[in-house]
């Protein structure tokens, strides 16, 4: 595995603001299905490869639709991604475009008004 000059290897968390915990806990393990991801026996979040989208009620900043620093999550195939996400009944914010005519990339918003980006080459 490549590592940068300091270390960095991957992202290893990404902290989303949620408005209600439950619904929010429903989406990602129900709805999208992710498996849940715990530290000593407690669920801290989700696990997307390598990456654990933890949730956190009650912070200081709400959900939005342009968080900084965005989310992309990297996809098999994202037209297939898109459908999925649909047939669940999920807003597709931006739907899947070709960017850089390497890659497809298209977003979502999860329960909480969280706009999540996914992608694939082309």
């Amino acid at each position: 595995m490549n590592t940068s000059p300091l270390g960095f290897r991957c992202v290893k968390v990404v902290a989303l603001s949620v408005l209600d915990f439950d619904r929010a806990n429903k989406f990602y393990g129900e709805t999208l299905g992710l498996p849940p991801e715990y530290e000593n026996k407690e669920q801290v979040g989700y696990r997307v490869g390598q990456t654990i989208l933890m949730l956190k009620a009650n912070w200081d900043v709400p959900p939005t639709e342009a968080p900084n620093p965005r989310v992309t999550i990297e996809t098999e195939n994202a037209r297939e991604t898109e459908k999925g996400l649909r047939a669940r009944g999920v807003v597709i914010s931006d739907p899947v475009q070709v960017y850089d005519q390497d890659h497809y990339v298209g977003s979502f918003l999860d329960s909480e008004g969280n706009k999540l980006w996914f992608c694939s080459y082309v």
